[in-house]
């Protein structure tokens, strides 16, 4: 049950459990130095959201306060912080990253020793407004609207992956490349890669989704499941794949992505393990295969993202499938449960208000 807001409150969604979303009020923060106080107007519901809510995120506490995917406009600046960002419509990289470690002097802060990230560990978006430093902050161009705008920290995962598997097994261009899982994040991992060349099969277990992998490109699909599925998906393939990308992450899709990939390839973690998985290390090391992880992104990945949304190959109407004004944000996060459901965003802002933000500070 989400609580009535206040009128001219700081409202904030905190999350108890999947049944119990609610607001709170805090009050409005002021900037320190070196951060932005940003108004969001659209935050999107991710699957580690939903995983969070039912307590089987494994780096995630319940009770936490959402919003890592957001866009919004900044209302107010702290010291040290440029006036140009004032009014500025904006994108947030959620990555908290220390700037210290080893990792972070090696540009690779996704996975910095004392990573937190903004709606997972921190407060989020998810609210009337919040603050982050600066530097977390991409200026969206006037041209990227909102609906492909929200979309850009989620696909910038599955870009990441692809960059990744591209540097693991060389160019990917005309190469067989397999999918397990046509979620949200599944189908942007086949979305970049379709934007790289590859000849990409999708696995799912739901034939709906399936058939949504296959308008947006797959060259196949198979039902992970079937007794047949791995004969299936090589035929599909024309034998063994370059890449296999897990969007999933139970012990039987690793299996599986391990009979599919050939000797010498490579088998991508994407996606979030509830636990301790079991895997076929003797596999693994006779066939010199690298089983790689991977987490978020780094900001290439984002000017990816933004350039593959730019471009106008990620079809709106088949990815944003409920939207939802800020008062319903209980019922986005029980939509989000939906397997139907592929992305959902909820509003922050009527557009009017957001004309307004913008036009005040121009």
């Amino acid at each position: 049950m989400v609580n009535p807001p206040q009128p001219g409150a700081n409202r904030r969604v905190v999350v108890n459990a999947i049944d119990d979303v609610r607001f709170e009020t805090v009050p409005e923060a002021a900037p320190a130095a070196g951060e932005v106080r940003v108004r969001g107007t659209a935050v999107g519901i991710c699957g580690s959201d939903t995983h969070a809510a039912c307590g089987q995120h494994p780096f995630i506490d319940l009770p936490y306060r959402p919003g890592h995917e957001v866009i919004g406009i900044v209302d107010a600046i702290g010291d040290g912080v440029a006036d140009r960002w004032l009014g500025t419509r904006v994108v947030v990289e959620p990555n908290l990253a220390c700037g210290h470690c080893a990792q972070c002097r090696a540009g690779r802060y996704n996975i910095c020793r004392e990573l937190l990230v903004l709606g997972c560990q921190t407060p989020g978006g998810l609210a009337d407004s919040f603050t982050v430093a600066a530097d977390r902050l991409v200026a969206l161009h006037p041209d990227l609207d909102d609906d492909h705008a929200i979309l850009i920290e989620p696909l910038a995962t599955p870009v990441h992956a692809v960059r990744r598997a591209a540097e693991a097994v060389g160019d990917l261009r005309d190469r067989p490349v397999v999918v397990i899982g046509a979620g949200p994040i599944g189908l942007f991992v086949l979305l970049a890669l379709r934007d790289a060349g590859a000849h990409v099969v999708v696995a799912d277990l739901l034939a709906s989704k399936r058939a949504r992998a296959e308008r947006l490109g797959a060259a196949g699909t198979f039902d992970p499941t079937a007794p047949d599925a791995v004969d299936a998906a090589l035929a599909l393939l024309g034998g063994p794949a370059a890449v296999v990308v897990d969007c999933v992450s139970r012990e039987s899709s690793v299996a599986q992505a391990i009979d599919l990939v050939d000797k010498g390839g490579a088998v991508m973690i994407v996606g979030v393990a509830a636990g301790a998985t079991p895997v076929r290390l003797d596999l693994i090391q006779d066939r010199e295969l690298a089983l790689i992880g991977n987490l978020m992104y780094v900001r290439e990945d984002y000017a990816a993202a933004i350039d593959l949304l730019a471009s106008g190959v990620v079809p709106i109407d088949e990815i944003i499938t409920a939207r939802y004004d800020f008062e319903q944000a209980a019922d986005a996060f029980t939509a989000s449960m939906d397997p139907e459901n592929v992305k959902v965003v909820v509003s922050l802002q009527p557009s009017d208000a957001t004309a307004d933000l913008v036009g005040s500070s121009s």
